[in-house]
């Protein structure tokens, strides 16, 4: 019998609002969890970590300015268990986990006993913020260093002006939301300020500011001979016959020319950088899994991927777990007398070395101050002598040359400035860059270091050629 006509008509009307409901409902099944995780993960660390109050951390880093999605997360924090959650519309569940000295990581099918045992000593920890041991609005009580005196030659005007205007808004449709400037001269502090609810003490996020760090431990086992950056058949899952990845060098990690394939667009989830970092308990393996697009060493392609490669293959040089997880201070935080850094792993016990490192605005100046004296700290050598200049050497297959080995060369687009001519900076300026406008910017020649830590969504209304730029014109008739 043949379909009435009017029947037909009424499908063919009613075939695209299914197909459209349910491509939403794929879609929606895959970003649910990314956002539940996302919130959570950063609920934690903003609660346990920065020891911020937890209605600060929902209203400002979860909910202003990101994916519409996070609007139906409900974020809530479990104070006894030290333990963050997040649903959408009750499903999607996900939980992220404080732990002493390794500060949070997402419980992606790893139980919480499991994650509890791997707590540093408490032998290897700093005085981390107590967030917990006081209501949840009580404000954090403030010790900060003195600051040095502003130096002879030095511009004190301009320079506090250059600082205030990094907090200014001059567009409150798209605010710039600074949280902190640290400015360093000649290793000592000369001038900070902070957003309120923020302060000296407070450990923040550097994003990807965390892969030059990384890098650094990398630089810290080449110089004690425990790894070389010349080294190929890096991970086992690479070392089968015939397997192309093999062939990819250290060298190539650190200088992103790994050729491995990895999405890394923030805006549009689900990316490869958001898969990894939110949907699977081992980032590196994720990352490690992935195909190769280019043959090693031919393309520059950013990708936080590469970073967690890097990190995992820091593990491999370690004989314990435990050993592997106290490195970063033991090695580098505690001899840099960097006490706020927390640096977290992934649910795998791997270091995440792309994105999860917490410092504060004056321990982040400290490491930039480590890289300006080429890793000589208090008179002792500890990355090889060149490892700074080896990380600023340009990498030729950068489209702009203007990046190295996990650090910046140039002040990496969209923080350039929009202006006509362009601010000129420093040839030996380099920069530790991290996601929403964090920034350690080093110039060695004027011995300056430069923190800007914030929370800048979009990314491009934060301009920080022109902010460097003020800064140094009060430097202008300074010399060292």
């Amino acid at each position: 019998m043949p379909i009435p006509l009017k029947r037909l008509m009424l499908w063919s009307a009613a075939l695209p609002v299914l197909a459209g409901a349910a491509y939403a409902g794929h879609t929606l099944s895959q970003l649910a969890p990314l956002g539940t995780a996302y919130a959570a993960k950063a609920l934690c660390s903003g609660v346990f970590v920065s020891g911020r109050p937890a209605a600060a951390v929902i209203d400002e880093d979860i909910m202003t300015g990101v994916h519409p999605l996070l609007k139906l997360v409900h974020p809530s924090v479990d104070r006894a268990r030290r333990v963050a959650r997040a649903s959408f519309v009750g499903l999607a569940v996900r939980e992220a986990e404080f732990r002493p000295g390794l500060g949070c990581t997402l419980d992606l099918g790893v139980p919480a006993a499991a994650l509890a045992d791997a707590s540093l000593p408490r032998s290897t920890l700093s005085d981390p913020p107590q967030p917990d041991a006081a209501p949840p609005d009580a404000p954090r009580p403030v010790a900060a260093p003195p600051v040095a005196p502003i130096p002879a030659g030095v511009d004190a005007q301009k320079l506090w002006a250059a600082v205030a205007a990094a907090f200014a808004e001059p567009d409150p449709a798209q605010p710039r939301r600074t949280r902190a400037v640290v400015v360093m001269y000649r290793g000592r502090v000369i001038a900070e300020r902070y957003a309120p609810g923020f302060d000296a003490n407070m450990p923040l996020l550097g994003w990807s500011m965390t892969k030059s760090v990384t890098a650094t431990l990398a630089g810290l086992l080449v110089n004690a001979h425990r790894l070389d950056v010349n080294a190929a058949a890096l991970l086992p899952e690479w070392r089968g016959a015939g397997d192309p990845r093999a062939r990819i060098t250290l060298d190539e990690l650190l200088r992103m020319t790994s050729g491995l394939r990895f999405n890394e667009d923030y805006d549009h989830p689900p990316s490869d950088v958001a898969v990894m970092l939110y949907a699977r308990p081992d980032g590196a393996a994720y990352a490690a899994a992935q195909p190769l697009a280019f043959p090693p060493g031919t393309h520059w392609h950013y990708s936080s991927g590469t970073s967690a490669i890097v990190a995992r293959v820091l593990r491999g040089a370690f004989d314990s777990d435990a050993d592997y997880l106290q490195f970063p201070r033991r090695a580098l935080f505690a001899p840099l007398g960097m006490r706020t850094a927390v640096f977290e792993p992934d649910a795998s016990g791997t270091l995440a070395g792309a994105s999860f490192m917490y410092a504060s605005a004056r321990d982040w100046a400290t490491f930039g101050q480590f890289l300006l004296q080429d890793g000589v700290w208090n008179g002792q050598r500890l990355l090889p002598e060149g490892w700074v200049r080896y990380m600023t050497r340009v990498t030729p297959q950068s489209p702009r040359q203007d990046f190295g080995a996990h650090l910046w060369v140039k002040v990496p687009a969209p923080f350039t400035s929009r202006t006509s001519p362009a601010p000129s900076l420093p040839a030996d300026a380099f920069h530790a860059v991290g996601h929403e406008g964090q920034f350690v910017s080093v110039i060695p020649s004027r011995q300056l270091v430069v923190v800007r830590l914030g929370l800048s969504r979009p990314e491009s209304v934060w301009d920080h050629e022109t902010f460097l730029a003020r800064i140094l014109d009060a430097f202008a008739a300074a010399r060292d």
